[in-house]
């Protein structure tokens, strides 16, 4: 990428030692609670809001809060993400019990996303075997890249992959271990099972409430999320190192508290066991070995845009 920068020739990484290791991987319940009840403090509000208008003025006087509904809402993925590697609290009963609410808010079963970013972090930017990629959708034109920006097709993926589990009862996808497939289908049978009850409890009371707080704004926020997701890898190499296969997005505040400090992302995949809330001083020492840097995601994201651009496949 034409942002890249490269370490001095001669730089080594200083390793973190063992105490520093220990220091930075402190998980707290508080720091998680803090975080976790700030976001779902947020969305509340928000919705809250949403219905209000909705019930006075209409539909569309709401969108523009259905927009900052949608990127809430999208971004509890990161909820999903730090919860799936056990670090957003000290307990586990705390990580299980968001990660799962989480994940049931934006459609991605729990259990099944974290043997899928197991595999992931195993293998990054490994074309054969990082699920990211395997599934990861290849526009051959600039409208189906426009369509892969928007995120619906990942969304209406995963939805799919989903209910094949619940009906059909096979999994047959290579990231998942034969012991836990059947976890995976009681997973999906549980989700499918409880959205379809919320759908009927909707028609029953004859509200339209989860459609305007949660459903729409959902996919609203995919337009939000997904260039995020694109700038953590496009572009970056393909080797073994974190330090050359992942990218950190230098951003604003705000947008690092609601990506729960995510932009940090080589930092997280150089040292994943590390806490959300340790990034930024993980950053502090180890900022000097990064390759890949983002300076913001509109200029990410055009980044990105112009290297799928430039490998798409030829259409035959």
């Amino acid at each position: 990428m034409s942002d890249a920068t490269v370490s001095e020739p001669g730089h080594r990484l200083k390793p973190l030692t063992p105490a520093m290791l220990r220091e930075l991987s402190v998980r707290s319940n508080l720091r998680g609670a803090a975080q976790s009840l700030g976001h779902y403090g947020m969305i509340i509000l928000v919705g809250v809001l949403i219905w209000k208008v909705t019930s006075s003025y209409g539909v569309l006087w709401a969108l523009p809060l259905m927009a900052v509904q949608g990127y809430l809402v999208a971004f509890l993925f990161m909820a999903v993400h730090e919860t799936a590697h056990k670090t957003a609290f000290r307990s586990r009963g705390l990580n299980l019990a968001v990660g799962n609410l989480s994940a049931f808010i934006i459609g991605l079963p729990y259990e099944y996303y974290c043997l899928f970013h197991w595999d992931h972090h195993r293998y990054t930017q490994d074309p054969d075997k990082d699920p990211e990629l395997i599934v990861g959708v290849k526009p051959a034109t600039d409208t189906q890249l426009a369509i892969a920006y928007s995120g619906l097709l990942q969304v209406a993926g995963r939805l799919r992959l989903m209910l094949g589990h619940a009906v059909i009862g096979k999994v047959v996808v290579p990231w998942i271990p034969e012991g836990k497939r059947a976890t995976i289908v009681t997973e999906a049978r549980a989700y499918v099972a409880l959205y379809v009850l919320l759908f009927a409890l909707s028609l029953w009371f004859e509200s339209a409430l989860l459609l305007w707080v949660w459903i729409v704004p959902l996919i609203i926020g995919q337009f939000f999320l997904r260039p995020y997701l694109y700038a953590e890898h496009t572009g970056c190499d393909t080797t073994r190192s974190a330090f050359q296969n992942t990218r950190t997005t230098y951003t604003g505040a705000i947008v690092k508290w609601f990506a729960w400090n995510m932009p940090y992302h080589v930092e997280h995949h150089a040292y994943p066991s590390i806490p959300f809330h340790a990034l930024p001083r993980l950053n502090e020492i180890v900022d000097g070995e990064i390759v890949y840097r983002g300076r913001g995601y509109i200029r990410t994201t055009r980044e990105t845009w112009a290297w799928f651009r430039k490998h798409r496949p030829a259409v035959r």
